[in-house]
């Protein structure tokens, strides 16, 4: 979520447009205008809504930079809590939803959300861009959305090519970012399918291993 991102942005003095919601979004953080907006139409939203419930999976729904839930479920205040973020309980989210939404989010056990994800990528397939983006959350949105297309976007603002860029990855949904970006780099924790596509691989997390590859960057030019 935008919303998310800024204290992120305050703390590190960055004015640059921001990317949000898989791709979904380009915001500009002095502004707070969206440059991109690439929602979910309302009805495939609402069919996709209805397989993740009927599966038995709690949904977090994005229209406005809000979160809205149908009820404040664990799922939800784990979510939320992990963002610092306000949530927003309206009742069944088929009756209550009538704008597109910017993302869906599936919260659950890892190993079944990769189950419903198996289920429903093909049900979707050229509808909905479907993707995992931390194991216990599985993402829904507009099938020309990514992280790729986000930055892509950035970079014909900017006036800078792929070739010119280093992209970093640590999920499934970083895919199509390191297949555009010129330099893909992954940390070692990433799924194999992210290692497989990296130029080089950082240490992981736990050791901190953009903050290294950004140190030893910024040392390489003083």
């Amino acid at each position: 979520m935008f919303r998310a991102t800024l204290p992120y942005l305050e703390q590190a003095g960055l004015d640059d447009p921001v990317i949000c919601y898989q791709g979904a979004v380009v915001a500009d953080p002095a502004t707070g205008e969206f440059l991109r907006h690439v929602p979910i139409p309302r009805a495939v939203a609402l069919e996709a809504l209805d397989a993740v419930v009927a599966a038995g999976f709690h949904v977090n729904c994005y229209v406005d930079d809000l979160l809205y839930v149908a009820e404040v479920t664990p799922e939800a205040r784990a979510y939320a809590d992990f963002q610092g973020l306000e949530i927003h309980a309206v009742g069944p989210l088929h009756e209550w939803l009538h704008d597109d939404p910017t993302k869906l989010v599936a919260v659950g056990d890892p190993a079944a959300l990769d189950s419903l994800e198996t289920e429903l990528k093909p049900r979707f397939r050229g509808r909905l861009f479907v993707s995992k983006s931390l194991p216990y959350f599985l993402e829904f949105a507009h099938p020309d959305v990514s992280k790729g297309s986000g930055l892509q976007f950035v970079a014909d603002r900017l006036s800078f090519t792929a070739a010119e860029t280093v992209a970093c990855g640590d999920g499934e949904n970083d895919r199509e970012l390191l297949d555009w970006a010129g330099f893909g780099i992954a940390v070692a924790n990433a799924p194999p399918e992210i290692l497989a596509r990296a130029d080089l691989v950082v240490p992981d997390v736990e050791h901190e291993g953009v903050a290294a590859l950004f140190e030893a960057y910024l040392d390489s030019r003083s």
